[in-house]
Order: C-alpha cells, then structure tokens, then sequence
C-alpha cells in the first residue's frame, strides 16, 4: 500500500501551496477526491522515486474556538492516519508559538517527522532556519513552495527508507480488482457473488463496509484478488475518524488495483461524486469497467431511457465497458468477470515497435497534424513506453505544438488498432534532437561548398 504523508503546522504557512507542489494540482481548495471535508484534503504525489499519498490538513490554533477545534480534530485524525508527518514553518515570519503547538502534536504522535521551514526565497538557508532548530524535530528543510524550490529533495528526505513494491505478476498474485462505488450500491453484494458465498458483511443500509478487505479467489483457472472498499459519500455526509480512514485506505486500492470496477446503483442518477470518482480512477491510469447495478428493479419500459442517460452522462468514460447487473440475482455477473479479463489484458498488453510505427503512418496519412507558422508537425515513428496503463511514445519534429484534438485522435487509433478496450491510453511526444543544434553553421560541407556556389553563379 502506498504510504500517507500529512502536512500539519499553524494556519497561512503554505500547507495548501505545499500540497498543491507535490501532487501537481493547481487548487487545494478544489478536493482531489470525493467524501472529503474542506479541512482535509487527500492527493497522489509521484515527483519522487516511492509515490505516496499526501494529505492536506486545516490550520492548528492552541486556543481554539468551536470551529478551530474541529480543524485541530480533524489535523489529529489526520496525524493518525499518516505513516509519516511535515510540519510546515513560516520563515519569514519565524518561530511562533503555534509552530510550537504543531510541533508537541506531531511529537505525541510518535510518528515519523520532518521540519520544513516555507518562504525561504531569497535568503541565507542557514539564517532562515536557524531559530526552528529549537522545535526538536531534526534538521530544518528549507523549502519555497510557491517556487518549487527543495520540495523534491524535502519528499525524497521524508519517503527515504521505504522500498516500493514490485509491479504484482499476475500469476503470482492474480489480476487485482478493487469494487468502488458509493454507499449502498451493492458492492459488497457483488463480491458475494462473484465469490459463491456469504463472505463479505451485505446489509441494506449505507456505511457497512469500513475497511478494504482483499480476497482471493479462481474462476475458470484464472487467479484473481478481489478487493472490497468502503463507500464514498458526499462531503457533508462524512463522519467520524473511521469513514475518514476509509478514504485512504480506497486510495491505496485503487493504486493497487489492476482493474477498478465501478458499481452504480440504476434507480440513481449519476452524480458530481460518481464523476469525480471514475476521473481519479482514470487520471491513475486503471483499467476501468461500470456496473449499473439493482437493474432487475428498473421497469422495462424504462431501461432504455435510463440507458441512455447514464450513457450520455459518463460520456468522459466512453471507453469503459458498461454491465448492466442484478449482483443479488447474479444476472449479469458472469459476463461482468470475463470483461474484467479482457480489460487487463488490454492493459497489459505489448505491442511492438513497428506495428505502433506502422498504425502511426495510416494515421499520419489519413489525417495529417496542423500546420505549425508555415511547417507540418511531423510524426516519425512510435515505441511502447509502459503498460498498465499502455503509454505510447510518438517521435518526430515539432511535437511540442501537437494540440490536444490531434493526440485525442491518436488514441482513438490505437485504442481501435490494438483492442484497448476498457483501459486509459497515453499518448506522449518527443522531439528528435538537432544533430547541427548549437553549431555555428549547421550546414554541412558539403551543403556550404554548393550554397557558395549559388550565391557566386546569382552574382554572375
């Protein structure tokens, strides 16, 4: 499982832009993924060797009003959460008592801790640290975060020491499948199913799933590992210390997972949540099949109606195959487990050099990229660059100007060429090299001589 860093320290020090530094979005404010309070946010950070899950807390205050206290509640349930801590320091306006306060919180803890001193732009790092060394928490990491600055070396100093664990082989582990989905949805009534038997706590009320729970089976000589999770509810709705808990440990199977499969209930109309849901699914690259379950409730004269909404309204994910279920009837169940098979192996799949070249030319020629200030964007060849999900790699001129209608166009191609069904596609150019870049003449000899040549013969 990946392991969770919190950010704590006093209110203004930079948590938020800190967050946003390390896990590459642009607003803190903005959840980065659903069933979160405002307080607290929840994050994927890759810039360095081990990815990790980064939380984002509210402001700590030693005397606290009603409102300040749930912020330090929710800072403390945070802490106990985290495998590791940051406490965040201002530097330019130094040691205040409320860093004092982050500081005996993280201590209490016993948790594993690091000092980072923020806004330290401009000046001697010495100077701007020296005054936190009282705080005990080892040494200071002087950081800009605004800037960027020593927030690679600060993660990298936090994670060192934890080993990531290798890629799971599928014959040693079994394809992973994680069941998402909001409360009540059904999915511990799938796994039920899927499994033959009473093994997971099914009962009609929201909530009753608190922990992700993994378990093995085999169906038709294939191994897999299903893992079942704790639904997700709206923010306002989140409560206690446990549902909380529940957020990350959802994180951590979905970046464990192979394939995710999204359960939806079908008398419910697809919401902002179910959205932000697939797009986390999506955004880590995995392999992605939708349920729409409880379909034996929906009226025939109905399902066609509802079909097409929940069609139009996940059009972000057209790529995904879409099961319509009964996970307590078992209609439906069987084909759901053979897509799972056909996702993976689309996500795993390996595709050579030359047939990726060779899909690039078709393309390339049935649809040329735009015109650059005069110049054609020109694509040369492709090579895979990853699995799980496939990443492709288009060499050629000018691929820092390929607009994004083109690249779109590019992975429906290959989608289309390899049967990528059911898994995000990633296309990513890159510009061959100059051999005369930095020269002072770039032509050759040869080139020079005959331009000489021309200018004498003009001349004439």
């Amino acid at each position: 499982m990946l392991p969770v860093v919190a950010l704590i320290g006093r209110p203004n020090v930079g948590k938020s832009t800190l967050f946003n530094a390390l896990t590459g979005t642009r607003d803190a404010l903005v959840a980065d993924f659903p069933g979160l309070t405002r307080d607290r946010q929840y994050g994927y950070a890759r810039r360095a060797q081990m990815p990790c899950i980064v939380v984002d807390t509210g402001g700590l205050v030693e005397d606290a009003d009603a409102i300040e206290g749930l912020m330090v509640e929710q800072t403390e349930r945070a802490i106990a959460e985290a495998d590791r801590l940051i406490v965040l320091v201002d530097g330019r306006a130094g040691l205040t008592p409320r860093d004092q306060f982050s500081a005996q919180l993280a201590r209490r803890s016993g948790k594993r801790t690091w000092l980072a001193v923020n806004k330290t732009e401009g000046f001697d790092p010495d100077s701007a640290v020296a005054e936190f060394h009282q705080l005990g928490l080892g040494e200071p990491h002087p950081i800009a975060a605004a800037h960027d600055q020593g927030v690679v070396s600060l993660l990298e100093a936090v994670l060192e020491g934890l080993v990531p664990d290798p890629e799971d082989r599928p014959e040693e582990t079994g394809i992973k499948v994680a069941v998402i989905g909001r409360p009540n949805v059904g999915k511990s009534t799938l796994i039920n199913r899927l499994l033959g038997e009473n093994r997971m706590v099914a009962y009609d009320e929201p909530g009753t799933t608190r922990d992700s729970v993994m378990v093995p089976f085999e169906r038709d000589g294939e191994r897999y590992t299903l893992i079942d999770t704790a639904g997700l509810r709206r923010q306002a709705r989140v409560e206690g210390a446990v549902e909380h808990f529940s957020v990350i440990k959802t994180m951590q199977a979905i970046e464990t997972a192979h394939v995710v499969v999204a359960v939806m209930d079908a008398q419910d109309s697809v919401v902002e949540q179910d959205a932000s849901l697939l797009g986390t699914v999506i955004e880590e690259g995995r392999a992605l099949v939708i349920a729409i379950n409880k379909w034996d409730n929906i009226a025939p004269e109905q399902r066609d109606l509802i079909r097409g909404q929940i069609v139009q309204r996940l059009s972000f994910a057209d790529f995904a195959p879409l099961h319509f279920i009964s996970a307590r009837h078992g209609s439906g169940v069987g084909e759901l487990i053979a897509t799972v098979r056909r996702v993976y192996a689309a996500a795993m799949r390996d595709m050579s050099t030359p047939e990726l070249t060779r899909v690039l030319e078709a393309a390339v020629e049935s649809h040329q990229p735009p015109l650059v200030s005069g110049r054609r964007i020109k694509l040369r060849y492709a090579h895979q660059g990853g699995r799980n999900p496939p990443v492709i790699v288009i060499h050629g001129n000018q691929t820092d100007h390929v607009p994004d209608a083109y690249r779109r166009y590019l992975v429906n191609v290959y989608r289309k060429a390899f049967d990528l069904m059911g898994t995000p596609v990633r296309v990513t150019f890159r510009a061959e090299e100059n051999p005369y870049a930095g020269r002072r003449n770039p032509l050759t000899p040869r080139q020079q001589r005959k331009r000489k040549r021309l200018i004498q013969r003009n001349k004439r």
